[in-house]
This record gives C-alpha cells, sequence and structure tokens, in this order.
C-alpha cells in the first residue's frame, strides 16, 4: 500500500477548475476571456494565486467547498485548450465528470449563465479542443454572457476579442461572482441547485 501511493502524484485533488481565455496582456479584459475573469476572481475568493506554471498553464491550488480543486488557465490560445485540459486531467487522474469549463457565451447577455452537466461544444472552439483531446462530452461547463455581435454581419473574431464596454463591467463582474458561488455548489455536489440559482 505504502509504495502505491508513493506511485501517485503528490497532492491528488478532486476537483480540476478550467477557465478559457488567451494569454497575454493585449486579450486580458476581452469577451473571449471571460473563463481568466472567472477564475482569477475564483482564486483571489479561495487564496490561491495562478502563478505556478505547468500543464501549458498557469494553476493553483485551492479548498473550494471541503474539496480540492485543481484552478487551470490554459496558456495555448483558446483553440488549444484541450492540450492543457487532457495533461492535467492525465496527471492527476482527474475524471471527465470532475472537471467544470468556464468559457464565454455570445448567444447570451452580458452578465448571464448557463450551467450544463455536459453537451456539445456549441462552436465554440476551445470547447471543441477539449471535447476532442479528453475524448469526452461529459464535464460541466459554466457559460458566461458576453454579448451578442452588434450586427449580423460583425466579424465574430473582432467581436470576441474586443474589450467589454464601461456600462457592461458591472454586469461581468456580477456574473463572475455568481460563477465563483455556482462553482462551489457544484464541487459539493450541487449542480442542480446551481443550475436552478444561476441560469438565465
Amino acid at each position: 500500500m505504502f509504495f502505491k501511493k508513493k506511485e501517485k502524484p503528490s497532492g491528488g485533488v478532486d476537483y480540476m477548475i478550467v477557465g478559457l481565455g488567451n494569454p497575454g496582456s493585449e486579450y486580458e479584459a476581452t469577451r473571449h476571456n471571460a473563463g481568466f475573469i472567472v477564475v482569477d476572481m475564483l482564486a483571489e475568493k479561495f487564496g490561491c494565486s495562478l502563478t505556478k506554471l505547468k500543464f501549458k498553464s498557469l494553476y493553483g491550488t485551492a479548498d473550494i467547498g471541503g474539496k480540492k480543486c485543481l484552478i487551470l488557465k490554459p496558456q495555448t490560445f483558446m483553440n488549444n485548450s484541450g492540450e492543457a485540459v487532457r495533461d492535467a486531467a492525465g496527471f492527476y487522474k482527474i475524471p471527465a465528470e470532475n472537471i467544470i469549463v468556464v468559457s464565454d457565451d455570445i448567444s447570451l447577455d452580458v452578465g448571464r449563465l448557463r450551467i450544463r452537466r455536459k453537451g456539445s461544444d456549441g462552436g465554440h472552439n476551445g470547447l471543441k479542443s477539449i471535447i476532442y483531446l479528453l475524448n469526452s462530452d461529459n464535464f460541466a461547463r459554466i457559460k458566461v454572457g458576453v454579448g451578442k455581435k452588434p450586427h449580423p454581419d460583425y466579424d465574430l473574431a473582432a467581436w470576441v476579442l474586443s474589450r467589454f464596454k464601461n456600462d457592461e463591467v458591472d454586469n461581468l463582474k456580477k456574473a463572475a461572482e455568481n460563477s465563483c458561488d455556482a462553482i462551489k455548489l457544484m464541487v459539493e455536489g450541487k449542480t442542480d441547485m446551481a443550475m436552478n440559482k444561476f441560469n438565465s
């Protein structure tokens, strides 16, 4: 038994919380980085810093709801987010159902959330990469509304890489706070409660 324990990675984790975004100062506070914004707040709220570098990510660990959680910010750029998630999940032997991914969603108004236990990528390249490399869509996700394009012809890439307007910031902050509360409920096994409370 002693030797078997030694083989396991030190400090096993119960859950992995992944915020999706793009690294670099030019992408800070853009709509596509809503996932980064949420996990930065989560880390601050639960007293950890996301400064360690491994799994092609910045990461830290925190006790959330009595569970040891790995908080991950992939540094691969959005379209390759699955590489970081696969590497960390493989190292810590975290099953897909114990992963929560926070991403932006252009179909929701700023401030609104949509929590799902699992599902398709919905056209989101970060989620697509994770599903492909985990070979599973059985992970929970919190979709953070970043607003619809101003008009149908507006370039999608330009929209998601734009920054939030001043009058949107309060709603975004509230969404991030609600996401943190939802994550705590979810790791406590109360996903239904989180969905009932925060889905809009």
